[in-house]
């Protein structure tokens, strides 16, 4: 595995170099000021299959959708959940998946590439400025209007949290608008958002009553995540601890990730769900959503629940939860007792 680690380090490092000066000699069409430029056609390019980085995505596409109204979005992005997560955004013209392993479905890889280049559109904008493939399928794109997402020190000047994943696309699509003679935007930038019915909403209270059985508010935690940012089960063992302690009027349930393991050995209520949609609807009934740093965070915060991130080893001005009342903690600063006076100011608000 950590092999594999390497090499892929290897590989990104490589492609940055090769396709970082991609878009420098881009030229910007001529733009004729008493016409009103028209965005009918966007594409959205974001090739990760991860849960966490396509929930992330989605304040840059609601930040299309109300910029040009009734404009049809495509979204290029590499194999996952891109589908339930985009599922209620009626915007959305079409989800093109690459596949997650291009050399097992060659031809679908080639033919979804040259896809991009076959059709045209009115605007195309890179969603994390970082990919180096986004930078290349941003180049080849038969477009109007390119949005690279280059690094913008204005952008960084103006902005203390423009270092953050969803946020920096936005500030810099603004940005680059603006240049083009679109009127300066200085709203909030769109919070995570899957949207959820009505229908699902119920149906996700259903589950949880008959979890609970009572008609106590209920804080929902995550005891699991990727790598070095999963704490251990004595770290988890005093927190749920102290959370019982603290929190006896308030029901504590788990949900568990697909390898039904729990970091507390089950001492909670427990559940699980394979449908992304029916998680969120879950915890959209909680009071607060628990988690440390992972995609299952992002749901919770793209469900519009208040959401505490505990961070050790990622950058949580990149990838905190914001909006909601939620906060991000960084555990290797701070205490037990600190994270229970952010826990206090989401439910006593």
């Amino acid at each position: 595995m950590d092999f594999k680690k390497n090499i892929n380090k290897v590989r990104r490092r490589l492609m940055h170099q090769i396709t970082k000066r991609i878009g420098s000699a881009y030229s910007e069409p001529i733009i004729d000021a008493s016409k009103k430029i028209e965005i009918k056609k966007v594409l959205i390019i974001r090739p990760n299959h991860r849960l966490g980085n396509q929930l992330l995505l989605t304040p840059l596409v609601q930040e299309v959708i109300n910029t040009f109204p009734g404009c049809k979005i495509d979204l290029f992005v590499k194999g996952g959940v891109a589908k339930p997560v985009f599922e209620n955004y009626q915007e959305i013209n079409k989800i093109i998946q690459l596949p997650r392993k291009p050399f097992n479905e060659l031809f679908k890889y080639v033919k979804d590439w040259i896809s991009i280049k076959k059709n045209h559109y009115d605007m195309v904008i890179n969603g994390d400025k970082n990919s180096s493939s986004g930078r290349l399928l941003t180049q080849i794109a038969n477009a109007t209007y390119k949005v690279f997402g280059d690094v913008n020190e204005e952008i960084q000047a103006k902005y203390p949290d423009h270092e953050h994943i969803s946020k920096y696309p936005v500030y810099n699509l603004r940005h680059y608008l603006e240049k083009i003679g679109f009127p300066k935007n200085e709203t909030e930038v769109p919070l995570l958002d899957i949207k959820l019915s009505d229908k699902e909403l119920a149906n996700g209270k259903n589950i949880l009553d008959d979890i609970v059985k009572n008609d106590k508010k209920t804080i929902c935690i995550y005891t699991n995540a990727t790598g070095d940012k999963c704490y251990s089960e004595d770290w988890w063992e005093t927190f749920y601890t102290r959370l019982q302690k603290e929190y006896p009027e308030y029901n504590i349930i788990e949900m568990l990730p697909i390898e039904n393991i729990s970091k507390i050995n089950f001492k909670a209520p427990t559940f699980y769900s394979k449908d992304v949609r029916e998680m969120g609807a879950i915890i959209k009934n909680t009071a607060v959503f628990i988690a440390a740093d992972n995609g299952v965070m992002h749901l919770a915060s793209a469900s519009l629940t208040p959401t505490v991130g505990f961070f050790s080893v990622t950058n949580l001005n990149i990838y905190m939860p914001y909006g909601n009342g939620s906060v991000a903690i960084d555990t290797n600063t701070t205490g037990i007792d600190d994270w229970i006076q952010s826990i206090n100011s989401i439910l006593k608000s």
